[in-house]
């Protein structure tokens, strides 16, 4: 297992890092502000079973406490992410799995205020260099609801192939939801997956000049 954690990633204005208790204050604020915005793509707890435990949702204490956990137990990565300094969002690359696969899969959201502006692909392309390059992952999935435009966007500017559809994968805003998987290996993108997005954005914005991703631990 080869895990690399804590790690700090940055490329240019955008930053990655390990969530933090003392994030509570500005994480509730962020997700406060984007309630209805995020709330058709959130993860919810399914009905018990009858006779069953009511399960329900964790404090954001509970969270980073078992986000912590399992950072350490090599499954997990737990970040924010920060834009020009401030929080604007959350991406966790879960499900790390070892052995013949070698494998995990990535979940985010982003302020509503920041989209638009490649916040959210720069953030998964860190990401998924440091899983390929510094973790040792052969290949990351990245599962979203077909209804899900804005998200299926950044998989999409990053070059994820889109292998399916997994009926009633997840339950999501109350209900079993399918949602279409992407994925990415390591040899399909060897000159790394930032520099793959700043020479697609550089196609698409003539003149622009690429970033330094910079990975600090």
């Amino acid at each position: 297992m080869n895990v690399t954690w804590p790690v700090i990633l940055a490329d240019g204005d955008v930053v990655l890092r390990p969530i933090r208790m003392r994030d509570q204050r500005i994480w509730r604020e962020v997700n406060r502000r984007n309630r209805e915005w995020l709330r058709p793509w959130e993860a919810t707890i399914p009905p018990p079973a009858p006779g069953g435990p009511v399960a329900q949702r964790p404090t954001y204490r509970q969270m980073v406490r078992h986000l912590r956990s399992e950072a350490n137990a090599g499954r997990m990565m737990p970040f924010v992410i920060e834009y020009q300094g401030r929080l604007v969002g959350q991406l966790t690359v879960a499900g790390i799995t070892w052995g013949s696969m070698c494998s995990g899969h990535v979940g985010y959201w982003v302020d509503r205020e920041v989209a638009g502006r490649g916040v959210m692909p720069t953030a998964v392309a860190l990401a998924v260099d440091h899983c390929f390059r510094g973790v040792g992952l052969h290949r990351i999935e990245v599962c979203i609801r077909p209804e899900n435009g804005p998200s299926r966007r950044v998989v999409e500017k990053l070059g994820f192939r889109e292998e399916g559809l997994r009926p009633r994968y997840l339950h999501i805003d109350g209900a079993w939801r399918d949602h279409l998987v992407f994925a990415l290996t390591a040899d399909e993108v060897p000159e790394g997956l930032v520099r793959r997005w700043h020479q697609a954005r550089r196609g698409s914005r003539p003149g622009s000049s690429p970033g330094a991703a910079q990975e600090i631990k």
